[in-house]
């Protein structure tokens, strides 16, 4: 049975129904919420469990909910006199973060806003969401209820599909769906760009992507000569969003996107790039998908399948990060361990720093890792 909403309007109850793109349940209470609502209100009642369905004026909502934000901010944390004195390990840290945030997230997606049976939004001075809606829910059925936070995350990947992501490695713009994870951080596109390709001789070249998600590196070696690159991924969002760059680039007679029964198609190739995620924790959404898995699998997966899908000569390409390792969430010594039990060998690695702004930004939790930060592209061949 479909997860629904209640709340009450005057002496009307309504009902509509539930939709959270990071699966999480259908508020127990609601209450109808407008411009007269403050936000020292909002934010007890959010915290308490309940949600406000909103009524009143768009921009009224989004100031709202920026208020009930800098209220969640500047609550302390509640520690032990003890605990205070202590710093925390990397891996302390980060878990901390990560709390922080689940919570901040928690606390504000309880701010409701309604979708009619048209994806409109019927809220004064609001913007047209019908396309953004559509295209990252899918035709509307029903009056629809969902966070304020996930539309305006659907609204701005909406922008982000239309203008796209500049990608100078790949001379060109990719763009990004709702829910695949964007390749702002150009640096594993670019060691992808400058890694010496695999030379099969007089066969022409091929290759696989593994996790394509926006389909940029499958994109890349296409532009770097590989004759057919399969892209695979299980995301369908991420598949109609490869197949629509690739199309875009007019790059289709020569990369294939495809759904794959594993990691791996039933296939070899010269060349299996993988970029998996960093970071080995439970997502919390979709799109962070492409930076949580816990206990590395699709890591563990790709060393442990690569060897039966290369051609003889051929190369693994594993696009690392080594913040985990920063984040005390995985050693260098358990990589390598996992390389070699594997029955593979590092042939060449080659490194580069990030550019992103947090590496500067010293307020951020995370800084110190950050900073240290490498993002690697291991060339792998069997041992």
């Amino acid at each position: 049975m479909p997860a629904v909403v209640e709340w009450q309007e005057g002496s009307t109850s309504r009902t509509a129904l539930w939709h959270s793109e990071n699966s999480t349940p259908a508020p127990r209470r609601a209450v109808a919420a407008d411009d007269r609502t403050k936000a020292d209100a909002a934010h007890r009642l959010a915290c308490e469990g309940t949600a406000l369905l909103w009524r009143g004026d768009y921009h009224n909502a989004r100031r709202l909910l920026e208020a009930m934000g800098r209220r969640i901010d500047r609550k302390p944390t509640k520690r032990s006199s003890s605990a205070a004195s202590d710093a925390p390990t990397p891996a302390e840290a980060f878990h901390r973060h990560r709390r922080a945030r689940a919570h901040r997230a928690r606390v504000l997606g309880h701010l409701l806003v309604l979708l009619d049976g048209e994806h409109r939004l019927a809220l004064r001075r609001a913007p047209d969401v019908q396309q953004a809606c559509t295209e990252a829910y899918g035709p509307p059925q029903a009056p629809t209820a969902i966070s304020l936070t996930e539309l305006l995350g659907v609204i701005g990947a909406q922008q982000w599909r239309e203008k796209g992501v500049d990608v100078p490695a790949l001379g060109d713009r990719i763009h990004p769906h709702y829910g695949v994870f964007s390749p702002v951080r150009g640096e594993y596109v670019d060691l992808v760009a400058r890694a010496p390709l695999p030379a099969p001789g007089d066969r022409p070249l091929t290759a696989f992507d593994l996790g394509t998600g926006t389909g940029v590196l499958a994109a890349l070696l296409a532009r770097r000569g590989v004759a057919r690159t399969v892209a695979t991924d299980i995301s369908p969002r991420a598949l109609a969003c490869a197949r629509d760059n690739i199309d875009r680039l007019r790059l289709s007679d020569r990369v294939d996107v495809t759904t794959a029964p594993s990691l791996f198609p039933d296939a070899r190739a010269d060349l299996v790039v993988c970029n998996p995620p960093w970071i080995p924790a439970r997502p919390t959404s979709a799109v962070e998908q492409g930076v949580y898995d816990p206990g590395s699998t699709m890591l563990h997966d790709f060393l442990n399948g690569l060897s039966a899908h290369l051609n003889p000569g051929g190369e693994g390409w594993l696009v690392l990060s080594d913040l985990a390792e920063h984040l005390g969430l995985r050693t260098r010594g358990e990589l390598l361990a996992a390389v070699e039990s594997a029955g593979l060998r590092v042939r060449d690695r080659l490194d580069t720093s990030p550019r992103h702004p947090r590496t500067r930004d010293t307020t951020d939790p995370l800084h110190r890792a950050r900073a240290a930060e490498t993002t690697s592209l291991w060339r792998l061949t069997p041992a």
